[in-house]
């Protein structure tokens, strides 16, 4: 059965555009509908989830901030008309499986390192998605980055 509406989750980084290129075939190919979904992160989850401070402002401007960057990505595809441009607030895999099903999403596309030892095993956005996915989802392997010499990686 062919796809109907087909979801890309995105971190906005220069790596996403292989991963939105790939839902755009995808959704012409289907003429499906095609929504792009990015997640904040509560800054909490960064710091072990206890703060002794107060967060909402930085995070209120990490939303505003998150706004005008999908709004500034996505102006480089007509294919993502702004009802269907989704930034939500909360855990990667809860929000975008939540979404997937309000949306009625039958494909979720994500971009993939496809990351061996350590991080295999700590896993990725991709792997988590996998987990509970409420439709099928799709990881666009993207190339790996090459680090200059004596510089790490994120």
């Amino acid at each position: 059965m062919p796809y109907q509406h087909i979801m890309t989750a995105v971190d906005l980084t220069d790596e996403c555009h292989p991963v939105i290129c790939r839902a755009i075939d995808l959704a012409k190919h289907f003429q499906a509908q095609l929504s792009l979904v990015h997640v904040v992160e509560p800054m909490a989850m960064a710091f072990g989830g206890d703060v002794p401070m107060d967060l909402s402002t930085l995070q209120q401007q990490q939303l505003d901030q998150a706004r005008e960057r999908v709004a500034a990505f996505a102006g480089q595809y007509p294919e993502l008309q702004p009802e269907r441009q989704h930034i939500l607030f909360g855990q990667p895999r809860q929000e975008i499986h939540q979404l997937a099903l309000e949306k009625k999403c039958d494909l979720i596309v994500v971009g993939s390192h496809g990351r061996h030892g350590l991080a295999l095993l700590l896993g990725s956005t991709a792997n988590d998605l996998l987990h509970g996915a409420p439709c099928d989802v799709l990881a666009v392997r993207l190339k790996n980055r090459i680090m200059a010499p004596g510089r790490r990686g994120d």
